[in-house]
């Protein structure tokens, strides 16, 4: 696997080295001896998938909040997506800063996202899915979010948004809180 730490501290894409063969290829996409290895989670608890009709879905900007913040790998495996991620450790040189990424089945990389960012995405394409390896089980309490339009981040949005859930608009801005 190659680690490519991106702007935001304990942010990394993580792409697969494959080996070729007359069948095809083979490549390990997580594991945990060689994350660990690195300073990073390397055990998940639990996987989820999520599947977007359509495309311009923007599903975020979600977080856990202390002390069952979450630790994700996340990896399109159908479609393409723009993963967007936003710092919100208060002490953190980028706090508040945000990062987006194009991942697909294509290409094949995965983001990993340390505890304390926000995360969320938007469908590039019709009928993706996004599988989450997750390091702890979810705590619905502990579930909380940022609005995907909120000024106070300088988040980008690379299609017009087609479909967001009520949740998400309803997040209030990160200023009042």
């Amino acid at each position: 696997m190659i680690f490519e730490e991106l702007a935001l501290p304990g942010l990394f894409r993580v792409a697969p080295e494959p080996h070729a063969d007359e069948r095809g290829f083979f490549a390990r996409t997580q594991c945990e001896e060689t994350f660990v290895a690195r300073g990073l989670v390397g055990r998940f608890a639990q996987s989820s998938i999520s599947f977007n009709h359509r495309r311009g879905t923007v599903r975020g900007m979600h977080f856990s909040r202390e002390p069952h913040a979450e630790t994700k790998l996340v990896r399109c495996t159908a479609g393409a997506i723009h993963d967007a991620v936003i710092d919100l450790r208060p002490d953190s040189p980028t706090y508040r800063r945000s990062v987006g990424v194009t991942l697909s089945a294509a290409n094949r990389h995965a983001l990993y996202i340390p505890a304390g960012l926000a995360h969320g995405f938007q469908t590039l394409c019709d009928d993706s899915e996004i599988l989450y390896m997750i390091d702890r089980p979810f705590v619905a309490c502990a579930a909380d979010g940022v609005r995907w339009d909120d000024p106070a981040f300088d988040l980008t949005w690379p299609e017009p948004v087609t479909v967001i859930a009520a949740r998400d608009l309803a997040f209030p801005d990160w200023a009042v809180r």
